[in-house]
């Protein structure tokens, strides 16, 4: 008998240490979140810049300061980069699993000496930014 109550007590011990653990692994949070300083070209604006025709002038006062100016041998280019970021993460108490996605919109005007426009490219990607499992 006592060694029947012995087992028990201890399968029972067992069980209770297990859901313990298993409480202690699963306590956590899952989160998600964005960037809130992003904001998107305007596509109209970019329909308005006619290269060969629109100033330096033009193009600042469609889309603001541009992010970066570059020196080249024949006038500058003005860059315009914004970025969107999405993630989500599950912490448990010993695991910690994220996922993280940034994606550019990117808009470069090349000018003359003359700070004409004389061509332009886009790359706008962040729409593509998107929530993923975190594993």
């Amino acid at each position: 008998m006592k060694r029947l109550r012995t087992g028990r007590r201890r399968r029972e011990t067992f069980r209770v240490l297990c859901v313990g653990a298993l409480c202690l692994v699963l306590a956590g949070c899952a989160v998600f979140g964005r960037d809130k300083n992003f904001h998107p070209y305007d596509p109209a604006a970019l329909t308005q810049i006619v290269p060969g025709k629109s100033t330096a002038e033009d193009v600042t006062r469609l889309f603001g300061p541009p992010t970066q100016v570059v020196k080249l041998t024949g006038g500058n280019a003005y860059v315009y980069s914004r970025s969107l970021s999405k993630g989500t993460g599950l912490w448990l108490v010993f695991v910690t699993l994220v996922n993280y996605d940034t994606q550019y919109d990117q808009v470069v005007f090349f000018l003359n000496p003359q700070n004409i426009v004389t061509h332009c490219g886009s790359a706008l990607r962040s729409g593509d930014a998107a929530y993923g499992l975190p594993f």
